[in-house]
């Protein structure tokens, strides 16, 4: 329970103090993006220097000092979280991303991998970046990861969060949610945090033109922005419908989104850069079927079967995905669901590095049916693959009662 306290005081100052939601901040508005864009080309040289200018550390008695001082507060939790991935090759790998994209200030920035089925990634002003787990079960590629974390770079850079903290500030804002604050969960009151809390239009735009010149420096792709953006959206359009950018709490301080990918694409101008799809995809491996099983955790069962049928258009020798979108028809259990998860239970034992839990779920199915002969044999499968399985005493029990 403290864990879990300590994890929605976190979220708060996220949307308070970090740097934005990952998703919020690919939304904005066509007239806004023109205006900025037009603005901010006569100040090519302005956002160069902003890369060879490292932060001074604000003195206590400031208002930067003091929001400062706070996320280094909540670094230090977060650093003792058990929701923090703790693996050093992987921190190493995001850590070398976000240097290319950072220029002179990469001393200044420590990146924390979170465990958490979510879109998102938050930068904060003393320098702590958060990615999130869902984040990187979505992106493609290397490229579209930089796209998000170039965006909250932008905002970083540019100090967005203390004129967001001095607005507040001057609202009386700032008094009353620190109020609310222990009150409610950051995800249960996503939305009116995100209204609290959001960027202003503006402070949005130039991030995304700011981190739009970051990914093009770095030499990625930089119309994987709109990419990343184009399959977030089709997830939240399942169930919001079409109209999901306006009536969505996420973006509920953001007009209507039908500009936004070709605004993205505006800026990110020819087709040239890497994507590095294959070096991201081996350093996510070993974590990847967990993050699996916490957005199949989620209970989206809607999203999640477009987010796996994505993966399968994209590797369709993809087993983990073949499992995931399975075993959401399983629990889906509408009509027709158990066949098509059969199916993709098949598939996903005939290609290579079959998932463990394919079998289990697969005599789960079979146990349904009365069918005991091809029960038995998926159960006992799986424990063949997974003796020390957190389950592996269920599976047992299924078998015993079935052989009796």
């Amino acid at each position: 329970m403290m864990e879990r306290a300590h994890m929605h005081r976190r979220g708060f100052l996220r949307a308070a103090c970090c740097q934005g939601l990952g998703l919020t901040g690919l939304v904005g508005t066509h007239n806004i993006w023109a205006q900025s864009t037009a603005a901010t080309t006569a100040n090519q040289t302005d956002w160069q220097s902003l890369l060879s200018s490292r932060f001074v550390r604000p003195t206590l008695d400031t208002d930067e000092g003091g929001l400062w001082a706070m996320m280094d507060r909540e670094e230090t939790r977060l650093r003792r979280s058990s929701q923090v991935v703790r693996d050093t090759k992987l921190q190493d790998y995001l850590r070398d991303m976000v240097c290319r994209l950072v220029g002179d200030h990469c001393p200044d920035i420590r990146v924390h991998v979170v465990r958490t089925p979510f879109f998102n990634a938050t930068m904060a002003p003393n320098g702590m970046m958060q990615i999130w787990s869902g984040l990187l079960l979505r992106v493609e590629n290397e490229a579209q990861l930089a796209a998000v974390v170039g965006h909250e770079i932008g905002h970083y850079l540019e100090r967005h969060s203390l004129e967001r903290l001095r607005d507040m500030k001057s609202r009386a804002a700032f008094g009353q949610f620190i109020g609310m604050f222990g009150a409610v969960g950051a995800l249960a009151q996503l939305g009116v945090l995100a209204g609290a809390f959001a960027f202003s239009r503006e402070h949005e735009t130039r991030a995304d033109v700011l981190g739009m010149r970051l990914l093009k420096r770095a030499g990625y792709r930089a119309q994987e922005a709109a990419q990343v953006w184009d399959n977030l959206l089709g997830e939240l359009q399942i169930r919001g419908g079409s109209d999901v950018g306006q009536r969505s709490p996420m973006m509920a301080t953001h007009p209507p989104v039908a500009t936004r990918r070709d605004d993205l694409l505006k800026l990110a101008g020819d087709d040239t850069g890497v994507t590095q799809a294959e070096p991201l995809a081996q350093v996510l491996a070993p974590h990847r079927l967990d993050w699996i099983h916490d957005e199949i955790r989620r209970g989206q069962h809607e999203e999640s079967l477009v987010l796996f049928g994505r993966m399968l258009k994209n590797s369709p020798s993809d087993a983990q995905a073949w499992y995931a979108r399975g075993e959401i028809y399983r629990q889906r259990g509408q009509s027709n669901d158990l066949e098509l998860a059969l199916q993709d239970f098949q598939q996903a034992i005939q290609a290579s590095n079959t998932p463990p839990p394919s079998y289990r779920s697969l005599g789960l199915i079979h146990k349904q049916q009365a069918r005991k002969p091809e029960a038995l044999a998926s159960f006992e499968k799986y424990l063949e693959l997974a003796p020390q399985a957190p389950d592996a005493a269920l599976v047992r029990s299924y078998i015993t009662e079935l052989q009796s």
